[in-house]
């Protein structure tokens, strides 16, 4: 494997891994987009994005227990619902065409991301135990499935809305996101044998595990409002994007 080809997709996994462990969101959208950027199949970033996510989430998720951002409460209740919704969404994206539903999605994500923003800025987050847990784990897990990503900016953001601990929310979305990713991965590899592990995949796995520390020790300084203020516009931003790209 020539290092020289590998290099560009380490240093996208180690960015997208970067912002994912921090804030929770965004590995599979950034490294999708920059892959496909370089030329890549749509399908082959996807399966490639999702099979490293199975190493980067384990190792990230590890981060977040050692640095002790994960509530265990809140992990249990989203983790076994995102399953059945993982699989679920994966079932349903092999009969019906899930795009229809992205705008609508997308437009929802945009709103909460402007919103975050705000309470962020202006120093109006009030904590408080979400109530809504285990419907969002199931919904997070069926459109991240269905999708095509967006597990972390789905649940991390509705969470954040419900008032939760951002650095406990982070933690704990990154660490069940690995429960999801081994359902819809090993789907990938159950279709198309171990070719999912290409030179892409390598350099994503690679680039990911290196950064997947530094994010859960970002998320761990960083104090609430700064969080919640990134989070809002990451996920302004990555919504807008994906709206512009459903609609054109």
């Amino acid at each position: 494997m020539d290092p020289a080809v590998l290099v560009p997709f380490i240093l996208i996994g180690f960015a997208a891994q970067m912002v994912d462990g921090a804030l929770g969101m965004a590995f599979g959208q950034i490294s999708s987009t920059l892959l496909i950027a370089l030329g890549v199949p749509p399908a082959a970033a996807s399966a490639g994005v999702h099979t490293a996510e199975t190493f980067t989430t384990a190792v990230s998720g590890i981060s977040h227990v050692a640095h002790r951002n994960v509530d265990w409460r809140l992990f249990f209740r989203l983790v076994i619902p995102g399953v059945i919704g993982g699989v679920l969404g994966a079932y349903v994206l092999t009969s019906v065409d899930a795009s229809v539903a992205k705008p609508f999605v997308l437009t929802y994500l945009t709103a909460l991301g402007l919103y975050l923003f705000y309470r962020g800025v202006m120093h109006r987050h009030t904590e408080k135990q979400p109530r809504i847990v285990s419907p969002l784990g199931f919904a997070g897990g069926f459109l991240d499935a269905a999708g095509g990503g967006g597990w972390g900016g789905i649940v991390t953001s509705n969470l954040l809305v419900q008032g939760s601990n951002p650095r406990k929310t982070i933690g704990t979305v990154n660490t069940a996101e690995f429960f999801l990713t081994v359902t819809i991965s090993a789907t990938f590899i159950a279709t198309l044998g171990w070719q999912a592990f290409t030179t892409a995949t390598f350099g994503l796995l690679i680039g990911g595990v290196c950064a997947a520390p530094f994010g859960a020790w970002i998320a761990k300084r960083v104090n609430a409002d700064t969080l919640l203020t990134f989070v809002g516009a990451l996920l302004t931003l990555i919504s807008v994007y994906g709206l512009y790209r459903a609609l054109a």
